[in-house]
């Protein structure tokens, strides 16, 4: 079972900012490469003409931040919030220093891959945490900091993307992201107590093999082109840097290190339920992989979709048969009860209303103003400054009010703003009220995520925290993926039925196509303002109107002492 009481002393808001932090750092990878990705294709050796084959750089992470959550969660039940926090931060810096070096594209996207584990498990672990440190009625304001940090990373990911590029190459980004990640470990390792010696043998092994593994990805010209230093480095069939013998070595390096250490990791991992993981792992990655891979402008379901759909859906029906059936399920049985449930509802409805807002105005801003990219993109900026400030006043106003009453308020005042967009045209986003819409809209979504997080830790065992957590992180992240497929598919729809009611010459006017083109956004905003009401109404019912009694004297700042 997970510490519940971690030796920190007076300290808990020390290390929920240093959690806080690598959350959002983590975030911020998910849309840091959005700037650098023709940068970043070039670094590979693909043109722009391959567009599609780098899908991978940006879904690979996703792929990885989902995929692994419930286990992760599980773990974070298993062993110490901070050992995962810390285990995480390995990962996800390892998956970086790969990605820099990185000069091929199955590279890549498994340094990308394996970055979205590593900052995926950090939101869970986080969560948990402050269920630890903080008692029922007294999260709000906590759980609101770490969803507004990581609404904040996702909006400072391309800006920061952007900073480093003026000065260096897309590489830098990831060495940056070495280096933060190093410094945070040694923060939370000193905060949280984790200052146990680290056995001799393991850990000389394991700079070793981080050592080759630079060695082999990098191919330091110095040594690759010398007669006899450069034969470590030839490589076994065509150009590759890792079927080389020095990626051989590595490659035996790595897996007598990982037989040495089982003792450490086979335990939680045999007791957190393994092949459970992997079905819903399955599950969930053939989801992200089948709709974040399609091009939400032009279709539905993305080039593989026909095939992962199938593939998801007999992984989870042998995940429920599995759930059934195993002594100890991945999701502890009683986990998801009570209030939990329906905060995960809630929590995969914003989702949707969030990704419809991510996709569509920019989109809307492109088709209205004939601007770049970048113009476009500084308008969602509006919309997603607001989402912190939300998470925080929703996570504030639980001082008062039940997780319910906040929640709902938010979406419904999401709701408003969602319907107002879709009602926006030609030259909209030059007046000031478009502004005060987005903003409307990301403070009102933002507002349900703190208590969201916490119905559910409040209504789930406390040895299953963790788990929760990363069930209400998939529950939004899904209904992102699977929401913004479902209210494309009825916008491409929209569209194709006024093209097809057009006539001949009306199908050559472009301002008739365009008007089709904006049908179909605001179908999509009509979608999420009906998915924000539906939010809004089961939160309003289900999550509690009135502060819980017995839970507590009301927050004061962040800390646990009053």
């Amino acid at each position: 079972m997970a510490e519940t009481s971690p030796r920190l002393g007076a300290r808990p808001r020390t290390l929920l900012a240093l959690a806080s932090t690598a959350v959002a750092l983590a975030a911020a990878d998910t849309y840091v490469v959005v700037l650098a990705l023709t940068d970043m294709m070039a670094g590979v050796g693909l043109g722009l003409d391959n567009l599609q084959r780098a899908a991978p750089i940006i879904s690979g992470f996703l792929l990885g931040y989902v995929a692994v959550l419930p286990l992760i969660g599980r773990l974070a039940d298993l062993v110490s919030r901070s050992q995962i926090l810390l285990g995480c931060l390995v990962v996800f810096v390892v998956g970086s220093g790969v990605t820099a070096l990185a000069v091929d594209l199955d590279v890549l996207v498994a340094g990308r891959v394996v970055q979205g584990v590593g900052g995926g498990g950090l939101v869970p672990a986080t969560l948990a945490l402050v269920a630890d440190l903080w008692p029922p009625g007294r999260r709000g304001m906590p759980l609101g900091i770490v969803g507004a940090v990581q609404e904040l990373g996702s909006v400072l990911g391309p800006l920061l993307g952007a900073a480093v590029l003026v000065v260096a190459d897309w590489r830098a980004i990831f060495w940056l992201n070495v280096v933060l990640g190093v410094l945070l470990f040694i923060a939370i390792a000193a905060v949280s107590g984790e200052r146990r010696r680290p056995p001799f043998v393991p850990t000389l092994l394991g700079l070793v093999a981080v050592g080759l593994l630079w060695l082999t990805l990098a191919a330091p010209a110095v040594l690759a082109t010398d007669v006899v230093l450069g034969l470590p480095f030839v490589p076994f069939a065509g150009d590759s840097r890792v079927f080389t013998p020095i990626g051989l070595v590595t490659a035996v390096l790595l897996l007598v290190l990982v037989v040495i250490t089982r003792g450490r990791w086979w335990p939680p991992l045999r007791v957190s339920d393994l092949p459970g993981a992997l079905l819903l792992g399955t599950a969930l990655g053939s989801i992200v992989l089948t709709f974040a891979s399609a091009d939400p402008e032009t279709e539905v379901v993305g080039p593989l979709g026909y095939a992962l759909l199938p593939i998801a859906a007999i992984s989870a029906g042998l995940y429920v048969w599995r759930h059934q059936r195993a002594d100890n399920p991945l999701v502890p049985r009683g986990t998801v009860r009570g209030r939990t449930s329906w905060a995960l509802v809630v929590s995969f409805l914003v989702g949707v209303a969030i990704v419809a807002v991510v996709v569509d105005v920019p989109l809307f801003s492109r088709l209205t103003t004939g601007g770049s990219q970048t113009e476009a993109a500084m308008e969602l900026v509006k919309f997603l400054l607001a989402v912190p400030v939300g998470a925080l006043a929703g996570g504030w106003i639980l001082r008062w009010v039940g997780d319910g009453l906040s929640a709902g308020i938010g979406l419904a005042l999401g709701t408003v703003g969602l319907v107002l967009m879709s009602g926006w045209q030609r030259g909209s986003l030059e007046e000031i009220s478009a502004t005060l819409t987005l903003a409307l809209v990301g403070f009102g979504l933002g507002m349900a995520l703190a208590p969201v997080n916490d119905a559910a830790l409040a209504d789930s065992p406390q040895d299953s925290h963790g788990t929760a957590s990363s069930l209400v992180v998939v529950a939004r992240m899904v209904g992102m993926v699977v929401g913004l497929a479902l209210l494309t598919g009825i916008g491409l729809h929209r569209y194709y039925e006024a093209v097809a009611a057009m006539t001949p010459e009306q199908q050559t006017d472009g301002q008739a196509l365009l008007d089709a083109a904006l049908l179909q956004v605001h179908t999509v905003f009509l979608g999420a303002a009906g998915a924000a009401l539906l939010g809004a109404v089961v939160a309003l019912a289900l999550l509690g109107i009135r502060r819980r009694e017995g839970s507590g004297a009301l927050a004061r700042g962040f800390g646990v002492q009053e």
